[in-house]
């Protein structure tokens, strides 16, 4: 074999070296890329995929505790007007009770649970109503009917409460039936103080 027939064979394989090394070349570079290309949409997919649902239980979330607080919020005002109306049954059953023979006791019952300014307001009117029940030997016995909430603002209630009050006088010794209407006002930001009353002469109406 001569020297020009080895040069060109090794010229031959040398070209076919380099082709195949290129063929290598393109099929390493096309496969990753396919492959990349996968992975990144399958990667969008999925990051839109959390994305949707954490929007989801976000929303949820926010529902739930919005839906939470609404109900914690009427259940607390449920449990303020029982307990404004029942404040104020109370206050209103005891001051339509009284006894002629004994009106300290009731005078007590009467400012139980008000404020300074209303106890002294209460006390004074009292002691003129003392001077006209005694001499007409008034006595009353008085029975909770009923109480409800006429409005709420910032925490003070004006309640409306009835009570059913039995009077005896000597002018009806047989007794009256009545009903004593009361408008109570309560702060409870002073804890449940009585500020307000009006409506204590209506267990006077059948005397």
């Amino acid at each position: 074999m001569s020297k020009d027939t080895e040069v060109l064979e090794m010229d031959e394989k040398e070209e076919d070296s380099n082709e195949t090394a290129v063929k290598e070349h393109k099929s390493g570079d096309g496969a990753p890329t396919r492959r990349q290309l996968s992975i990144t949409v399958r990667s969008l997919v999925v990051t839109l995929v959390i994305v949707v649902m954490a929007g989801a239980i976000g929303v949820l979330s926010w529902l739930y505790v919005g839906a939470r607080h609404e109900l914690d919020t009427l259940n607390r005002q449920a449990q303020n007007n029982t307990h404004a109306e029942q404040v104020a049954l109370d206050y209103a059953t005891n001051a339509a009770a009284m006894d002629f023979h004994d009106m300290s006791a009731w005078k007590e019952k009467l400012v139980a649970g008000t404020s300074p300014e209303l106890k002294d307001r209460l006390t004074k009117a009292a002691t003129s109503m003392e001077q006209l029940l005694v001499p007409l030997q008034w006595s009353s016995t008085a029975r909770p009917l009923v109480a409800k909430v006429r409005s709420e603002a910032a925490g003070t209630y004006v309640v409306d409460a009835f009570v059913s009050v039995l009077t005896k006088t000597t002018q009806a010794p047989d007794g009256l039936q009545s009903t004593a209407t009361y408008s109570i006002t309560i702060d409870s930001n002073k804890d449940w103080q009585i500020t307000d009353v009006a409506g204590i002469s209506g267990v006077m109406q059948q005397k």
